[in-house]
């Protein structure tokens, strides 16, 4: 599969599959392209746009049609990278990803996979966690770089990576962010987060955990990422809740502004049957809570709540435009307790009780605190706050002058 050039018409590139050239337009920030064809053919949808002079269209990631080496260092992002040898191919690396104990033997390609700062990351949700967004909730559990997701538009494609098992008829929820920090990332291999891997499934929601790095998969390798400790991240300025509907058409449905804690509306009313019932479609902005979880920077020797903008913006957060100071350093605090031995955030406070999330859960936990898990990977359990030791706030100060990426260890190197 390889660009050929560019063509004449509404599209601009002109890519061949399986010997046949097709028109195309890149998506995805370059990350992925739009396929188009006049006849029906494996992987073609009918295309949704009115009048489209090609009737059928197929979405491809950039590293299938990309193979020089000067096409690859144009993306935002670095590929997955694999060691040439003769006994390994593609289908045998997916085969390695699917495959627990493998984990070691993928290292040397796992850790191409590297968050940096401003890297576009994403989770999928279901209409639940799509409403709990609006509602407040921050980010948190597993995630994966944009990048390397961009061609998995449908909802049976992205079945793999979301809780829910839709249709063709259904829809799949996103929330999309730039990454503040390598920091707040980590890889869930086996030899840290071992009690995923090994948790019942009575005990789990979605997908299990493989810990190889990977999600599970019978055709895509996706490199999978969790927030570090399982803890929640609060939300970047721009950070995005879009959707995906049968045909692969993305929609974005809410821009997040920091400075008023809201969600700005960016649907028009033909998107308005996509969204839950329990969500009011009309309404130009959800008023937000405030999690405990936060981005904290130092202005001038002081301390102040901070609104980060990745990957080069970081302010005090004010709403006042005048009173939004450009940080001199920058933290993400997180709340942490121990409660009977187990390590935990603190994810809200009611009166004496403590809304704890295990940061390494495993069966015996689970079973010992009466954890609940709330969606895949994460188990929470209200404490009383007399039991509760240990209990503090962290803060983790960035280098906001270096762009840093995830160190070996946190991808098993």
């Amino acid at each position: 599969m390889t660009v050929i050039g560019h063509t004449a018409g509404s599209a601009t590139h002109s890519v061949t599959l399986d010997g046949t050239t097709y028109p195309a337009d890149e998506i995805a920030q370059g990350a992925a392209f739009e396929v188009y064809s006049a006849q029906p053919g494996p992987g073609f949808l009918p295309n949704p746009r009115p009048g489209a002079r090609w009737p059928f269209r197929r979405f491809v990631h950039a590293t299938d049609v990309v193979t020089s080496l000067d096409g690859l260092s144009g993306f935002e992002d670095e590929p997955l990278a694999m060691p040439v040898t003769r006994a390994m191919d593609w289908a045998g690396l997916h085969k390695l990803t699917q495959t627990p104990s493998a984990s070691g033997h993928l290292a040397p390609i796992r850790r191409t996979a590297t968050v940096r700062r401003g890297t576009r990351m994403i989770k999928f949700l279901t209409g639940r966690q799509l409403g709990g967004h609006l509602r407040g909730w921050p980010i948190s559990g597993f995630c994966y770089r944009a990048f390397d997701v961009a061609h998995l538009r449908t909802p049976q494609d992205l079945a793999i990576l979301s809780e829910g098992t839709p249709s063709s008829d259904d829809v799949v929820f996103a929330i999309r962010w730039r990454a503040v920090d390598p920091w707040d990332y980590e890889v869930p291999l086996a030899d840290s987060y071992g009690g995923l891997v090994t948790m019942p499934p009575h005990d789990r929601l979605g997908s299990p955990v493989i810990g190889t790095g990977f999600a599970p998969s019978g055709r895509h390798i996706v490199p999978e990422f969790v927030t570090r400790d399982l803890a929640e991240l609060p939300v970047p300025a721009n950070t995005s809740l879009v959707a995906y509907t049968g045909d692969g058409t993305e929609v974005t449905l809410y821009t997040y502004l920091p400075e008023q804690r809201a969600w700005s509306r960016m649907h028009g009313p033909q998107w308005r049957h996509l969204l839950p019932d329990t969500i009011a479609g009309d309404q130009e902005y959800f008023p937000t809570t405030t999690p405990l979880a936060c981005y904290v920077g130092r202005y001038r020797e002081n301390i102040y709540e901070a609104i980060v903008d990745p990957p080069g913006e970081f302010r005090v957060a004010a709403k006042t435009r005048a009173a939004r100071y450009p940080l001199d350093a920058l933290a993400r605090r997180v709340p942490s307790a121990t409660w009977r031995n187990a390590p935990c955030t603190v994810i809200r406070e009611e009166g004496d009780w403590l809304r704890l999330r295990l940061s390494r859960p495993d069966g015996d936990q689970v079973a010992r605190l009466g954890a609940h898990c709330v969606e895949r990977g994460l188990y929470e359990a209200w404490a009383p706050g007399a039991e509760v030791t240990d209990a503090r706030e962290d803060d983790h100060w960035f280098e906001l002058l270096a762009v840093t990426r995830l160190s070996p260890s946190a991808t098993g190197g």
